[in-house]
């Protein structure tokens, strides 16, 4: 071995043991940083849910978004009051809604048996005597037979047009077989159930077009002033769901109610959203906290404002004895309004939390990580 060789091969070595006590040094450097991460870990912590805040505040153009969004939440809790856009008799909305069914059946040559099930009354929307003790009128039985139920209509309310029957809603689901405008004799559910499955096995067809007429009479209902009652509610309460519906407060108002309201959240949403910016944001997820934070503090505001509004009416009413008065309040009520509030408060409340989760861990992760190393 040469002069020279030697001279090469004590360089490398140098080489070598210097890479090593540099990647040493590294690996020390690295160890001293993951400690002090881990000694400084709450305050790290905090400075990253600071920093998630502070991204997902809302500026000002936020704000002009959450302003105009409540607006509008408040603007339909009164221009769509609860009584508006009804029908003031059924008979009217039978009207509206039977000619175009009458018109499309007569073209299509359907058979006059179901035709007749379509087009005619239901039995349970008769007024029986008073000698037969049932305790439906005109004011209640809408509350007090089956039939009229939302959800449960579409099982008994069928059954009660196959077989020209109608259904309480009490514990013996009392139920009496109807001829013409008037209770024929009393009957009893199993006998009415065990027909109906007589009927659907000889002619399905007959279920079928009993469904479909179930489906009209709840279209043409549900526009009237009396209007349907809540399901569940009227169950467990038909005196309440009664008073309820006197102020119409029913499915109609409150389904329409809510609708409109996830309507404008929606459009409220999908605007505010074309605002976004990935030189800013994280990801889209960090920027529609800011999207949900407006839309649940657009409708907490109006939801307490109408809660509060009607509450002073009421009081106001009552201490007055301004019946007219009280029935605007229940008028403005926004029952469906108030429930798409509640679930945008439970639902996005959890949804930002997770985003934070995400957020926070995320940074405090990729701090312990650190730089990949280059040995």
């Amino acid at each position: 071995m040469d002069l020279d060789e030697l001279r090469r091969r004590r360089l490398e070595l140098q080489s070598r043991s210097n890479k090593t006590l540099y990647n040493m040094q590294k690996i020390i450097d690295e160890s001293r940083r993951v400690a002090e991460v881990a000694r400084d870990s709450r305050q790290i912590l905090d400075n990253l849910d600071l920093e998630f805040e502070k991204k997902t505040g809302l500026t000002g153009l936020d704000v002009k978004f959450l302003f105009f969004a409540t607006a509008l939440q408040c603007t339909r809790q009164y221009l769509l009051s609860n009584d508006k856009f009804r029908f003031e008799k059924a008979s009217d909305a039978d009207k509206l809604i039977s000619k175009p069914i009458r018109d499309a059946l007569n073209k299509t040559g359907v058979k006059k048996d179901y035709k007749d099930i379509i087009l005619g009354g239901v039995p349970y929307d008769i007024i029986p005597s008073k000698h037969w003790g049932t305790g439906l009128s005109g004011l209640n039985h809408r509350e007090m037979t089956l039939g009229h139920d939302p959800v449960l209509g579409w099982v008994f309310g069928t059954m009660n047009i196959m077989t020209g029957s109608l259904t309480k809603k009490d514990l013996l689901l009392s139920s009496y077989s109807v001829k013409g405008n008037d209770i024929e004799s009393i009957t009893s559910f199993p006998s009415i159930a065990l027909s109906s499955i007589d009927i659907a096995k000889e002619d399905y067809k007959l279920l079928v077009a009993s469904v479909v007429k179930q489906g009209i009479h709840y279209a043409s209902d549900a526009f009237t002033a009396k209007g349907l009652p809540l399901p569940i509610l009227n169950n467990i309460s038909s005196g309440f769901s009664s008073t309820l519906i006197k102020n119409n407060i029913d499915m109609y108002s409150v389904t329409r109610g809510a609708a409109v309201s996830v309507l404008i959240n929606t459009i409220i949403a999908a605007v505010h959203g074309l605002y976004y910016d990935e030189r800013v944001y994280l990801n889209r997820d960090v920027y529609e906290v800011k999207t949900r934070k407006i839309l649940s503090y657009s409708n907490a505001i109006a939801s307490v404002s109408n809660v509060i509004l009607v509450a002073i009416m009421g009081t106001v009413a009552a201490q007055t004895g301004n019946a007219k008065l009280g029935k605007k309040a229940w008028s403005y009520l926004d029952i469906g309004g108030l429930m798409v509030t509640i679930y945008r408060l439970i639902n996005d409340r959890e949804f930002i939390r997770k985003v934070k989760e995400e957020f926070v861990f995320g940074e405090f992760d990729n701090l312990i990580k650190g730089t990949d190393y280059d040995f």
